[in-house]
C-alpha cells in the first residue's frame, strides 16, 4: 500500500502524537519524520523508511486507506474516539486528499 505524507500527519494526529513520539514509535530520525511531513511533494525516501513508520501507526490502532479515496482510522475499538468522529475525519481527509 502506498502511504502519503498527508496520511501520515492525520495518523499522527488521531493517536495524538508529537512528530517526536512518531520518531521514538517507528525507530525513524526526528529529522526524517519533519521532512517527510513538512514536504507538499514528493519525498525521497527508503521504502523500509516508509514502512516502519506505517507498521508503527497500525500498532497504535490506525488503519491505513488505500486509493482511491486515501485516508486514516483508528481501527474499531482501539480508542475511545466516536464512531461518528471517526467518520468526519475520513470524510474530511477523503476531501483534501482528491486535490492531490
Amino acid at each position: 500500500m502506498i502511504v502519503i505524507t498527508r496520511q501520515i500527519r492525520a495518523a499522527r494526529s488521531l493517536l495524538g502524537w508529537e512528530q517526536y513520539e512518531l520518531a521514538v514509535q517507528s525507530g525513524v530520525a526526528i529529522s526524517t519524520v519533519r521532512r517527510l511531513e513538512g514536504s507538499k511533494r514528493a519525498v525521497n525516501v527508503q521504502s523500509d523508511t516508509i514502512e516502519k513508520i506505517r507498521l508503527a501507526c497500525e500498532r497504535a490502532g490506525i488503519e491505513f486507506i488505500g486509493l482511491p479515496n486515501p485516508g486514516v482510522r483508528l481501527r474499531t475499538g482501539d480508542r475511545a474516539l466516536p464512531a461518528d468522529l471517526q467518520q468526519v475525519v475520513i470524510c474530511s481527509f477523503a476531501m483534501h486528499a482528491s486535490a492531490l
